[in-house]
C-alpha cells in the first residue's frame, strides 16, 4: 500500500547550509531561473551567531533543462566554491518508512490510521518489535510484522538483524513509536538525522523511562512530548516538535499518561511529516525547520 499520489508536477528541493556570504541567495535562483525552473516555495534563514546560512527552495521541473540525473552534478559546480553542504530531493520519490514499537499502540495506531488515509505518501514495508503485543494491529492493515527478542546478552546480534533487514528493504528512515529499547551508536550511524524518536516528556526536563511520575512527583503544571532525531547521546539529539498539556493538582499519573499519549501522538506525526516535505536542516544539533 502506499499514500496518495503528489499534486501538481514533478518538484526538486534542495536543503542547503554554508558559511553566510553575500549573494547565496541570488546565486541559487539564479541557477534554477537559468535552467527555466519556476519556484514554488523558497525560504532561508541566516544564525547570526554562527555565521550560517540556511535555504530551502523546491522548484517545478516541468520545463527545467538539465535532467533530473544531472541536477546534482550541475549544482555542484556552484556548491563547491561557497562551502555548502546540500542535499536534493525529488516528489517522485515515495520515503520507505519502518516503524519500531514495543508494547504500546497509540502512536502506532496513529501512525497506520494516517497513512492507510493517504495523509502521508510514504510507504510502510515492515514494523519491527521487541514483542508480540502489536502483531495483530499490524496484521490489520496489512503490514509485515518481524519480532526480534532482545536480551542484554543478545542485543548487538539482534540489531545487527535489524540494520540487514532495514537495508534489504531499502529503508530511508525509522519512527520509533514508542519503541523501549536504546538504540545503538552503531545503528543511529546507518541513518544519521534518519531516526525519528517520540520522548514522553518536554525535554530536557524529565529524560528517563518514567516521565510522568516524575512529573506527577513534582507537582508539573505542565507536561508534553518531544520527538527528535535519535543520536548516541540518549534523549539529546535534535529537536523536531514538541507540545505541552496543561494538568492540575486533581490529576492522577494515570491522568497524566492519559493526557500525555495524545500529545506524543500530535508531536510525533508532525515530526514526521516535516521529514516527509524534506523541511528539516540539522545543524550542531539543533534544528532549522523550514514551513
Amino acid at each position: 500500500m502506499q499514500g496518495a499520489a503528489p499534486g501538481g508536477p514533478e518538484s526538486a528541493t534542495l536543503l542547503i547550509s554554508c558559511p553566510d556570504q553575500p549573494g547565496l541567495v541570488a546565486t541559487v535562483t539564479e541557477f534554477i531561473f537559468r535552467n527555466q525552473g519556476n519556484i514554488l516555495h523558497l525560504d532561508q534563514h541566516v544564525d547570526t551567531e554562527a555565521n550560517v546560512f540556511f535555504m530551502r527552495v523546491e522548484w517545478d521541473l516541468t520545463a527545467f533543462t538539465i535532467p533530473a540525473a544531472a541536477i546534482a552534478t550541475a549544482f555542484t559546480a556552484i556548491a563547491e566554491p561557497r562551502q555548502m553542504t546540500w542535499e536534493l530531493h525529488f516528489s517522485s520519490n515515495v520515503p520507505r518508512m519502518a516503524v519500531f514499537v514495543s508494547k504500546l499502540g497509540h502512536c502506532l495506531y496513529d501512525i497506520l490510521g494516517r497513512y492507510q488515509s493517504g495523509e502521508w505518501r510514504v510507504e510502510i514495508p515492515l514494523i519491527v518489535s521487541n514483542h508480540p503485543d502489536m502483531r495483530a494491529v499490524s496484521e490489520k492493515f496489512g503490514i509485515p510484522y518481524v519480532e526480534f527478542t532482545i536480551t542484554k546478552e543478545n542485543k548487538r546480534e539482534q540489531e545487527d538483524q535489524q540494520i540487514a533487514l532495514l537495508k534489504q528493504h531499502h529503508i530511508d528512515f525509522v519512527v520509533l513509536a514508542r519503541y523501549m529499547q536504546i538504540i545503538s551508536p552503531e545503528m543511529v550511524a546507518q541513518f544519521p538525522n534518519r531516526i525519528i524518536n517520540i520522548h514522553h516528556s518536554f525535554l530536557p526536563a524529565f529524560i528517563g523511562a518514567k516521565p510522568y511520575h516524575a512529573a506527577f512527583a513534582r507537582g508539573v503544571k505542565i507536561i508534553g512530548a518531544t520527538s527528535h532525531y535519535v543520536t548516541s547521546d540518549l534523549d539529546a539529539g535534535p529537536i523536531l516538535e514538541q507540545d505541552t498539556v496543561r494538568v492540575n493538582h486533581k490529576d492522577s499519573v494515570e491522568d497524566l499518561v492519559r493526557k500525555g499519549k495524545d500529545v506524543e501522538k500530535l508531536v510525533l506525526a508532525r515530526a514526521i511529516w516535516y521529514h516527509l516535505q524534506r523541511q528539516i536542516l540539522v545543524y550542531n544539533n539543533k534544528t532549522v525547520i523550514f514551513n
